[in-house]
């Protein structure tokens, strides 16, 4: 299937996810860290995203940075450089695609963020990981969440990073702000449905959304 190029800002709220924020206690790091310890039995939410039937899959992995600040954790998140091929312009968790001496998951998600944001992997403390989130653009991502304690320094790779900027993970665990969008594709190839979560200037959709919609289901179960 061609590219498929739309502005996902313009298209119209369907619906809203609609479930009540999570307790503000399920969101301090010891909670966090018993839960993944101890998980308990959930469901990942379909992506919504994939088409094409791929059957190779490029593994990759991202870092879902969970930064101890006074005021509350918040989840650090990057823009995306205009110019990639891929996903230019979008907000995205640091990462990218696993190397064959990558030791695991883990350590992909780590390298690539020393890599693109400069957050060397002596800051991250790696709690767990979410299952598997499967991309329209073909790769299997694993999701990797690290507790980040300040202070720490940052230095965007200007050829892939734009931005680095910080969401209260309060925002984003509460299902009213999860807005659902949707596209009909060409050809009658049915339908493309996701998440979107905008905060502030930053508009959150597609992938990095659907990611923290499993991590969200995966908080509150």
């Amino acid at each position: 299937m061609p590219k498929i190029i739309f502005d996902p800002e313009k298209l119209p709220v369907e619906a809203l996810g609609g479930e009540a924020a999570l307790d503000p206690g399920r969101l301090a790091p010891a909670w966090l860290r018993q839960r993944f310890a101890s998980p308990p039995d959930w469901q990942p939410e379909p992506p919504g995203e994939s088409w094409g039937g791929r059957k190779e899959l490029m593994p990759a992995s991202v870092l879902l940075p969970l930064v101890q600040r006074p005021a509350g954790l918040t989840m650090l998140l990057t823009v995306r450089t205009a110019h990639l091929s891929a996903h230019a312009g979008q907000i995205s968790f640091p990462g990218g695609r696993a190397e064959s001496y990558d030791a695991s998951a883990v350590a992909t998600a780590l390298r690539e963020s020393e890599e693109e944001i400069g957050l060397q992997r002596r800051h991250v403390e790696v709690i767990g990981t979410l299952p598997d989130y499967i991309t329209g653009t073909g790769y299997r991502v694993t999701p990797v969440v690290g507790l980040i304690a300040p202070p720490f320094a940052l230095a965007a790779d200007a050829n892939e990073v734009a931005e680095i900027f910080e969401v209260p993970l309060q925002f984003l665990m509460d299902g009213m702000n999860h807005q659902r969008l949707s596209l009909e594709l060409p050809e009658g190839a049915g339908q493309r449905s996701f998440y979107a979560m905008p905060y502030d200037r930053f508009f959150i959709w597609g992938a990095t959304a659907g990611m923290l919609r499993n991590l969200f289901h995966f908080l509150r179960a």
